[in-house]
């Protein structure tokens, strides 16, 4: 008997464990909303990341002026290394802003020219495409 109420416990305790994990399915951006993002993607990010998020040949090598090509936003490049925040901040501001001390870039803000609507759905868009294991880290950095 002792047993049976110990193993009864013992489920208990995990099941209330259980709810506080947190959710590890992706959580997708409502259609609407990808929709958008891919519109502004296509119109304001793509001559220079590439229309399939693809980012300009030799983005890893400097230019002759010193800056770097535009990086890809797929799996193959950095941005998923980064929390949203961060690179919310960046399509606001623009590289050079958000990385000081002289930076050069030619990565321009977006913070006047877009919503904060938009702004979000192009991120949620780019996100849309990851592949699970670099959703999952980029959600874990983002606390989300």
């Amino acid at each position: 008997m002792k047993w049976l109420v110990l193993a009864a416990g013992l489920v208990a305790i995990a099941a209330a464990l259980w709810h506080l994990l947190p959710d590890r399915t992706p959580t997708a951006a409502d259609p609407d909303t990808l929709a958008l993002g891919r519109q502004v993607y296509a119109n304001e990010c793509a001559a220079c990341h590439g229309a399939n998020l693809e980012g300009q040949p030799d983005w890893r090598e400097r230019l002759p002026n010193g800056r770097l090509p535009a990086p890809p936003h797929d799996a193959s490049g950095h941005t998923w290394h980064h929390p949203d925040e961060q690179l919310l901040a960046i399509i606001r501001e623009g590289t050079a802003a958000i990385v000081g001390n002289g930076y050069e870039s030619d990565m321009p803000g977006f913070g006047d020219s877009l919503t904060e609507v938009e702004i979000r759905a192009v991120l949620d868009y780019i996100k849309s495409t990851w592949p699970q294991r670099e959703a999952d880290y980029q959600r874990q950095i983002s606390g989300s």
